[in-house]
């Protein structure tokens, strides 16, 4: 091979990684953001169903694990943390046990935007 030849493939090899690289990354992103949204549907769901069973709202989301419903507390994909959750406690007025108000919203802990330009927070 020639010293061009192998400057023309070198040339196609890296135009080649510079597209793939960023569309990596994105797809990343995105099956992140995919597992961020299953965890949060069946937070919320748990948190519904203990809420009916118990006639009260959990006071946290350890209640969920230790009463059966989770058998862990999910990972929040973005912080990597079980204990980043942002949890939304119900108004004492509103809660269906009044002395005891519960949560009743989750939100995913992390500061980030995503690919829509939403903050995962307000998911």
């Amino acid at each position: 091979m020639t010293l061009i030849e192998l400057m023309i493939v070198l040339t196609i090899i890296i135009t080649i990684i510079s597209v793939a690289v960023p569309l990596y990354q994105k797809a990343i992103i995105r099956a992140k953001e995919s597992v961020l949204k299953n965890n949060l549907f069946t937070l919320r769901t748990l948190i519904d169903e203990y809420t009916f069973d118990k006639e009260k709202a959990p006071q946290s989301l350890q209640d969920l694990v230790t009463e059966g419903y989770l058998r862990e507390v999910p990972l929040d994909p973005f912080t990597k943390s079980r204990e980043s959750w942002k949890v939304e406690m119900e108004d004492a007025v509103r809660s269906v046990d009044q002395k005891e108000p519960g949560i009743i919203d989750v939100h995913s802990g992390s500061d980030g935007k995503a690919l829509d330009g939403s903050k995962y927070a307000d998911w």
